[in-house]
């Protein structure tokens, strides 16, 4: 076994994660200074690492608790209202196979409905919020964007299910619901695990373009405007990393509470 073998996942995603970091500051001292500096004020428009955390460190707790509270909470609502769905209309798919042409073609037009095309019709339907308030289009949006991974992974899961334990419950005068509760939802937890982690980042994405779309004056989409706006770029560079931590904090949360509800499930191999 080699040193990388041995440094583990955790190991090599912070040593992934430092590389990243490496090149970053480098390429910002180096070829990529004078990068956009015109239209940055002079100060370049791809800020090294140092300034990111030294802007961010100024601008403290009393600038992001506010913006990416409102943004996780507004994600979080999402999350749990598009997944239910999800899950619910696969579930129902298995007790009533008329449904299934529906359900997969509600799920593709989830998939690829451009989200600059319904954000303006949204806010239209929807009222803005008053400050401070959860935005309405970016809960929808953040529902929307978990809607089809979690619809595609609960009904691979529920087919999942083996034939022979299913012709059993038959076999004994089960009904579809039957099979549904006893076999097919534990035979799903898998791919709905892998779905829900990555759903996650997906919420926290489509709550962003909720607030960008929804004209709220709170939350991380707003400021991310206001700072591409007045030119502070190590604020935009810090907003984005900010951004980029909580969802991925978000799928390794999901992640771990799968690997305890379910450990059967998340269990990895040795050796990999």
């Amino acid at each position: 076994m080699n040193v990388w073998q041995r440094a583990g996942a955790g190991g090599r995603i912070l040593a992934g994660a430092a590389g990243v970091l490496a090149i970053w500051w480098l390429l910002a001292d180096t070829v990529l200074k004078n990068v956009g500096a015109a239209s940055a004020g002079g100060g370049g428009s791809i800020p090294s690492p140092g300034r990111v955390v030294s802007t961010a460190v100024h601008d403290g707790f009393s600038f992001y608790g506010p913006n990416v509270s409102l943004t996780l909470r507004e994600a979080l609502i999402g999350y749990v209202g598009g997944n239910l769905i999800a899950i619910v209309l696969a579930a129902l798919v298995m007790v009533v196979r008329q449904l299934e042409g529906l359900v997969s073609q509600l799920a593709v037009i989830s998939y690829c409905i451009p989200v600059v095309a319904i954000g303006p019709i949204l806010r239209i339907i929807i009222d803005p919020p008053q400050s401070g308030e959860v935005a309405g289009t970016a809960v929808f949006l953040a529902g929307l964007l978990v809607f089809f991974t979690t619809v595609v992974g609960s009904l691979l899961g529920l087919k999942a299910a083996d034939k022979a334990t299913l012709e059993l419950v038959a076999a004994y005068g089960g009904s579809r619901w039957q099979q549904l509760t006893k076999v097919r939802l534990i035979a799903a937890i898998p791919s709905l695990l892998t779905a829900l982690k990555v759903a996650a980042p997906s919420a926290f994405l489509g709550a962003v373009l909720g607030e960008y779309l929804g004209g709220v004056d709170v939350g991380v989409g707003p400021a991310l405007i206001n700072a591409q706006q007045t030119l502070q770029i190590p604020r935009t560079w810090g907003l984005a990393l900010v951004a980029g931590i909580v969802s991925l904090a978000g799928y390794l949360i999901v992640a771990l509470i799968g690997r305890f509800a379910a450990p059967w499930a998340t269990g990895t191999k040795e050796g990999r």
